[in-house]
């Protein structure tokens, strides 16, 4: 690690000192954020992982479901009841900080009746497989929502972690070597002057005695 390009100086070297305490506190704090940031990251995947296989195998059974009820129902009743939506969803975003990452909070209004009775219809003209599709799918939509909240929330923190821990090894393996070598260097430079001096003092002294 090449040292600073500085005077050896008592001046500089007290600035360095205070620079180089700066440095290392700046560092604690910082492997501090990231250490807490990946312990909530990692809680979140845990959390996205799960809601993704409940939303998959939910989605999997419902598209299941309507091919088997395309296969044995009118297409032309099917397409009347999904032309026109049940319900409308509104969605409302709002920022939250966690530490020092603005993450959405992702809040959405929909009639949950909805959820109860997503399409009213003659059930003469239905089967267990359409129903079991609308049922699944209007149960389904707020793990859908939820997940899609957490997944952005996790891309965002990843972002954040790599940033930090970048910040963290320039500090760690570049900023704090290089300040302690340039700081070691101007005190060995300053002792020898004093040497140097002390060695002067006493030849006059000799010289005149």
């Amino acid at each position: 690690m090449a040292r600073l390009n500085v005077n050896p100086t008592r001046m500089e070297l007290s600035r360095l000192k205070k620079q180089l305490g700066t440095a290392t506190r700046g560092h604690k704090l910082l492997k501090d954020k990231q250490d807490e940031l990946m312990r909530r990251f990692i809680l979140l995947v845990k959390k996205n992982n799960q809601l993704r296989i409940d939303v998959e195998q939910e989605l999997t059974t419902a598209l299941s479901n309507f091919v088997l009820a395309n296969a044995t129902l009118n297409e032309a009743f099917i397409e009347e009841l999904v032309a026109i939506p049940a319900n409308e969803v509104t969605l409302d975003v709002i920022e939250k900080n966690i530490m020092s990452v603005t993450v959405p909070i992702m809040n959405f209004h929909y009639d949950e009746t909805v959820v109860e009775a997503p399409l009213n219809y003659g059930y003469l003209n239905s089967n267990a497989e359409l129903d079991g599709v609308f049922d699944r799918i209007s149960t389904i939509l707020p793990k859908l929502l939820e997940l899609a909240e957490v997944e952005k929330t996790c891309q965002l923190m990843s972002e954040e972690i790599e940033k930090t821990r970048r910040r963290v090894n320039a500090l760690e393996y570049m900023t704090i070597p290089q300040l302690e070598e340039t700081i070691y260097y101007i005190q060995m430079k300053l002792e020898e002057n004093e040497r140097s001096e002390i060695t002067r003092l006493i030849k006059i002294k000799n010289m005149g005695s």
